[in-house]
């Protein structure tokens, strides 16, 4: 293998005639009423009844897609041998049954393995690959329910793995790098260069994977799950996928990803993990390719069995966020190794459990209402909270240890930007959480549009430019925390000349560690909003001061062009996060109130423990409501549509009055259709 030809152009490099190809299979999916499925786990020693039981069952209860883990090591045999028939049962069954199969490459692992490959270990490993591929695609493309392939089992390894083939491919990449121990002003910078690499690293394999699966079934649906989201979303290039990929997709299961929310959380988590999926696949249809669907008893960092009530609550959150469909992991439970007769949504006799029956419940009226939730999309606020991935590399980077402060430990930046996403939840408004790169800044008129940086510690030096037109074209541009602190390697740019000076209208005089929750008043709007960790004061140029401790400036305004920065440099989302969102709330209420008339559900009052989301399709609208907040609760709307609900799914019996009083038991979903 010549590895002189994977330079960063090769890497990030796009076939034209090969993403012509994804565009004419991704338009279909994305016109497709959302899919119901779950893995079907294949091992040796099933037998033929089993495995169409499995697939009868999935018919049964309204499932029509199935993800397979192609395990080389149950057909690759000892003497050089390929023998698919165990799998090719589940593909016959598939086809028996109308189930649709997406075959995940699993090349030759360890038994221990739970999670397969992520990168080739040499380049025997990757020869060996590459042998796997071509067997595999060519035998199993033929059949009628092969509906194509899963690149990798969750890609993302949180680190650069230490191995041969990566450190070879890591010296050549550095080699033609243009890295410099000193900034244009001369001080020192940290290198990034494991991080930087890692992001193009994953990008690399995914489009060399899609090549040897494309010399075989060329123009296949190729689709990929990441894992981990809220800890390894710094490593995914999402845009650089798109050109890989025909949809994207996401493992998104409670005890081992949701480790920053309580259980009470976790569908506000699954709405936050789908809004990251939904803004990395941009015009791509995304489906969860992993939903927990059963009990784990070892495995996972979290024991816990879902109940018929978050599987409704996850998978109907999944569809409101704009997905094509969720797959449960899995339907049958493994027999052997690690994981064994975990996550199943069928019992040890092969009945249907609780879960598969809710699961069934929410496929029926999808498949009642085809032609409404195919042409469903969902109806943006305006709002944007942007997490940025050099803010988590740097947030890493700086870790010494010592007394703990949420803020100041791995976990602080993201949490900050969650935690405003889960305050604009309480209010009944859905916002984009997306990637500072995944946001369009080349528009001219940004006027009813709203950018949130909390905490994002380092902005990088490209994005500079983006944010002064974002403001200056009518954007407003919330910022709280250490937000700007650093530039893209960790240089505190407030220090040596703020180059956003003129755009916040002012600069940080000091931070100063104040406690785990201070007050930050504020004078307009009159407020008392807490605040976490750090103090920041200010001093002002242009910016109007808007809080004021001990006569100094501790919050701002400042008009840009046609719009306006808000500055409150101390860590508030995060203080809401850590003793609840009512003060945050009425900052965002008065600072968004005069964009919120277009929005055409909301809650009238914050209500905590509720989510909200709605689609729009064609000229109808579906609204999704969910009770966590652990009592009965009778919900008002703002509803500035004028049009009358319809209720399509309720699992508790929830009720309509009027055209917007809502109400909904403990733990129940309600979905409505308004006409």
């Amino acid at each position: 293998m010549d590895k002189c030809k994977y330079s960063t152009a090769v890497i990030l490099g796009i076939s034209i005639i090969l993403s012509a190809g994804r565009e004419i299979l991704a338009q279909p999916m994305q016109e497709m009423t959302p899919m119901v499925g779950a893995e079907i786990f294949i091992e040796p020693g099933q037998t033929a009844e089993e495995i169409d039981t499995w697939y009868r069952l999935m018919k049964e209860n309204g499932m029509t897609i199935c993800r397979i883990r192609m395990f080389e090591t149950y057909m690759h045999k000892p003497d050089g041998t390929w023998d698919y028939s165990l799998f090719d049962l589940a593909y016959q069954a598939a086809g028996k049954y109308g189930i649709k199969v997406w075959g995940n490459l699993f090349p030759a692992t360890d038994f221990r393995d739970v999670g397969g490959f992520k990168f080739p270990r040499s380049k025997e490993h990757l020869e060996s690959i590459a042998e796997y591929i071509k067997n595999l695609v060519n035998h199993f493309k033929q059949f009628k329910s092969c509906y194509g392939w899963v690149l990798i089992n969750e890609p993302g390894s949180g680190t650069l793995p230490d191995e041969v083939f990566t450190m070879e491919m890591f010296r050549d990449w550095k080699n033609k790098q243009l890295s410099l121990p000193f900034n244009n002003q001369g001080y020192n910078i940290f290198s990034f260069d494991e991080e930087r690499f890692l992001v193009e690293y994953n990008t690399w394999f995914l489009n060399w994977l899609r090549n040897e699966v494309y010399k075989y079934d060329p123009g296949s649906h190729l689709h990929v799950n990441n894992h981990a989201i809220f800890q390894n979303v710094a490593e995914y290039n999402f845009p650089a996928w798109r050109q890989v990929l025909t949809s994207l997709g996401g493992s998104a299961h409670a005890s081992w990803h949701f480790g920053y929310f309580s259980r009470n959380r976790y569908t506000v988590a699954m709405s936050a993990n789908c809004e990251i999926i939904r803004s990395g696949a941009g015009e791509l249809p995304w489906l969860m390719t992993e939903i927990q669907g059963g009990n784990n008893t070892y495995s996972g960092f979290h024991a816990m069995c879902p109940t018929r009530a978050e599987i409704s609550q996850w998978l109907w959150t999944v569809i409101a966020s704009g997905g094509k469909g969720g797959i449960f992991w899995t339907l049958n439970p493994r027999a052997s190794g690690f994981e064994a007769g975990e996550w199943a949504m069928i019992n040890f006799q092969d009945e249907p459990s609780d879960r598969l029956i809710a699961a069934g419940k929410v496929a029926g009226v999808l498949k009642d209402n085809a032609g409404l939730f195919a042409a469903a999309r969902p109806v943006e606020s305006g709002i944007n909270v942007l997490y940025i991935r050099e803010s988590l590399w740097v947030e890493k980077k700086l870790q010494t240890g010592g007394e703990p402060y949420e803020g100041r430990d791995i976990g602080g930046v993201m949490k900050s930007a969650l935690a405003y996403f889960e305050a604009l939840g309480e209010m009944g408004l859905q916002c984009n959480l997306k990637e500072i790169g995944e946001f369009d800044f080349s528009k001219p008129d940004y006027a009813g549009i709203t950018i949130i940086l909390a905490h994002q510690v380092a902005l990088p030096s490209r994005y500079w430019k983006g944010l002064e037109n974002f403001v200056k074209s009518g954007g407003k541009l919330i910022v709280d925390g250490l937000t700007a602190y650093y530039d893209e390697n960790a240089h505190c740019i407030l220090k040596t000349g703020f180059p956003l000076e003129e755009l916040f209208g002012g600069n940080v005089r000091e931070f100063k560690l104040t406690g785990n929750i201070f007050n930050i008043n504020l004078d307009n709007p009159k407020l008392a909003l807490p605040g976490h960790c750090w103090q920041g004061t200010l001093i002002t140029t242009t910016a109007m001061p808007i809080g004021y401790s001990n006569q100094e400036i501790i919050a701002s305004r400042n008009t840009f062009g046609k719009g306006e920065v808000i500055w409150i440099p101390a860590l508030s989302g995060l203080a809401g996060r850590i003793q609840g969102y009512s003060p945050l709330v009425a900052l965002l209420e008065n600072e968004l109130r005069p964009d919120l008339t277009l929005v055409p559900f909301r809650f009238r009052e914050r209500q905590e423990g509720m989510l909200l989301k709605t689609l729009k399709s064609d000229e109808s609208y579906v609204t999704l409501v969910v009770n966590k907040s652990g009592v009965a609760r009778s919900i008002a709307l703002i509803n500035n549509t004028k049009m009358k609900p319809l209720i399509l799914f309720a699992d508790k019996g929830g009720t309509v009055t009027g055209n917007d009083v809502i109400t909904i038991s403990s733990e129940e979903t309600i979905v409505l259709l308004w006409k």
